[in-house]
């Protein structure tokens, strides 16, 4: 448009475009516009050159921020199944041990009603009979040398208990008078009054193996067999010990062996504890695989006696409730191991050592407190036990007898309580130390 509002003709555009060319230089030209035009495309270009170059350095980290982000993402689906198998893991460990509330000994409640003999069992359990019966207590200690030493747990003064004194340099002292006596029982000090000679108490030979000291209850005979040189280690590579625990328990240790080597009783007994969910099944069947040992079935779990009071044995684990027939325990894919010492410590008394160990779950024995839910866990098993078996004792005590009826299931225990009558045969002495010597599968003999 025109000054005036009129529109320029082509003849005047040109002649204006002629004027600028006639000009040369002069600022304002339309050379100066196009150059200024061209310098700015350039810039404009150079800086989108820039920025597609930034922003292709851009989408390079993008893509491999995007590759860290789905590397991320599969550990962490990784991370949940383990999480997820774990918790799996642990809920069934939580099953197993069921309820940690303590088991007391002291509200156990046993009749009192004599039991009934039933005639036919005199017939079936013909040779069997359970004995409260102990020898005289023994005191052991460790010398001045840290040796091993056993002497009778009695004073030689006024016979008070010397299991009740303390161990002075290497000598026992007894918490009467503080008469002090040696390994081999000589009393060398009499506190108070003149030494009198010849005085001492009965020692007998013992050796300390793996953490337990074995007596040889015999003054007329050397031993002629030998001790463990080591407590049996759980079988495998895998297997972590997770627990090991010492129990005082009220009951004859020859009864607590008997217990151990029955597992009929599971599914009706320890409901609250490892058998809970357990069905009952037609027949429990024990398969001797050796002279001391075999398989229970229908359960996978292998055990074995070890004359003369430790008892081994496998378990394998499958879904808590869930047994699964026909397999034995090597077949599981987790195991738990035992270890029971029943170590009679005085008449009706057992100082039963217990050790526990998985080829599972290795982590949780770093746990906070994992001991005292281990101690929780065998105090209830152990309490579900105790009732029953201290029962069995009072029924002892009045004359009873707890093999009146023995069937296929008690083989084992059986073999044990026939093994341990002969050594507490007193007709013969010699008897008795020739038993002693034979080996274990002879000691077990089957002629059931």
């Amino acid at each position: 448009l025109g000054v005036h509002g009129k529109r320029k003709t082509t003849s005047q555009k040109c002649a204006g475009v002629s004027a600028s060319l006639e000009t040369g230089t002069k600022a304002g030209s339309p050379l100066d516009i196009i150059k200024n035009d061209l310098t700015f495309l350039k810039t404009r270009l150079d800086s989108d050159n820039r920025e597609s170059a930034e922003v292709q350095k851009l989408q390079e980290k993008l893509a491999v921020l995007k590759e860290e982000l789905d590397l991320a993402h599969e550990e962490v689906h990784d991370s949940e199944n383990k999480v997820k198998k774990t918790l799996s893991e642990l809920n069934q460990l939580e099953q197993v041990i069921g309820g940690l509330e303590s088991v007391g000994t002291a509200d156990v409640k046993t009749p009192s009603a004599a039991p009934s003999k039933a005639s036919s069992g005199q017939k079936r359990g013909k040779g069997l009979h359970s004995s409260l019966e102990m020898e005289p207590g023994l005191k052991t200690f460790w010398d001045e040398s840290g040796t091993a030493c056993c002497i009778r747990d009695e004073c030689a003064h006024r016979a008070c208990p010397l299991s009740l004194g303390t161990n002075v340099n290497g000598k026992i002292e007894c918490p009467y008078h503080g008469w002090q006596y040696r390994g081999d029982g000589v009393c060398d000090a009499m506190p108070s009054t003149a030494q009198c000679k010849g005085v001492q108490v009965t020692a007998l030979e013992c050796r300390e193996e793996d953490g337990l000291i074995y007596v040889w209850p015999s003054l007329d005979k050397k031993p002629d067999v030998g001790v463990p040189s080591e407590l049996l280690a759980p079988p495998g590579d895998k297997f972590i010990i997770h627990s090991e625990i010492s129990l005082e328990v009220p009951v004859e240790h020859g009864l607590l062996v008997e217990n151990l080597l029955d597992l009929a009783h599971a599914p009706f007994t320890h409901t609250s504890t490892f058998a809970r969910g357990w069905p009952v099944p037609d027949a429990v069947k024990f398969q001797l695989l050796t002279a001391l040992g075999g398989n229970w079935e229908p359960y996978p779990i292998d055990m074995t006696f070890l004359p003369p009071v430790m008892t081994l044995s496998t378990i394998g684990l499958n879904q808590p409730g869930n047994i699964v027939r026909n397999v034995r325990a090597q077949d599981c894919e987790k195991h738990l191991h035992q270890l029971h010492v029943c170590i009679p410590s005085r008449k009706g008394h057992t100082r039963l050592l217990y050790r526990m160990s998985l080829d599972f779950l290795p982590w949780i024995r770093h746990l906070p407190g994992i001991k005292k839910v281990w101690r929780a866990m065998a105090d209830q098993v152990l309490g579900e036990d105790l009732r029953l078996v201290l029962g069995q004792q009072e029924r002892l005590l009045q004359g009873g007898d707890t093999w009146m009826n023995p069937v296929a299931y008690d083989k084992l225990a059986v073999r044990y309580r026939r093994w341990r009558n002969s050594l507490g045969d007193k007709d013969s002495q010699d008897q008795r130390l020739e038993v002693v010597s034979m080996s274990a599968g002879e000691m077990l003999k089957s002629d059931e």
